[in-house]
């Protein structure tokens, strides 16, 4: 199996995911959008964070089943573990080395269309909303 090693802009994170890729997504809700993230879809196994964990901050709305992971040094968003999958991560391709993103397939995931529940929702969060019980 193919190994990637990874990182943050400052280097303060660093990984390594072990898996082929192939496949790329891009999704249009909200958050997705406006970071312009393009990602592939790892089970947990197969990523380890050799450096830096430390310097990780965790982003969380809507639901807060997902878990956005940003470098708290440079912002850099490096991988998010998935709502609808909690046991694999959505990790951005272009924080990869050595990696082309355009040799491997592009898929538009509809993020959008996700419910959102919450107390406060934004108007910009588009999807059906949900009533909180």
């Amino acid at each position: 199996m193919p190994s990637h090693a990874g990182s943050c802009h400052c280097g303060a994170v660093k990984f390594l995911v072990d898996a082929e890729i192939q496949e790329l997504t891009t999704c249009d809700c909200s958050l997705c959008a406006k970071k312009n993230a393009l990602m592939t879809k790892v089970h947990e196994s197969q990523l380890s964070i050799t450096e830096g964990e430390s310097f990780l901050t965790l982003y969380q709305w809507n639901t807060q089943r997902a878990k956005h992971y940003f470098c708290s040094r440079c912002g850099i968003y490096t991988f998010h573990r998935k709502r609808a999958a909690p046991d694999y991560f959505g990790l951005n391709v272009r924080c990869l080395d050595d990696f082309n993103p355009a040799t491997v397939p592009v898929r538009v995931t509809p993020g959008a269309c996700m419910s959102v529940v919450s107390a406060t929702p934004r108007d910009e969060w588009p999807g059906p909303r949900e009533p909180l019980i």
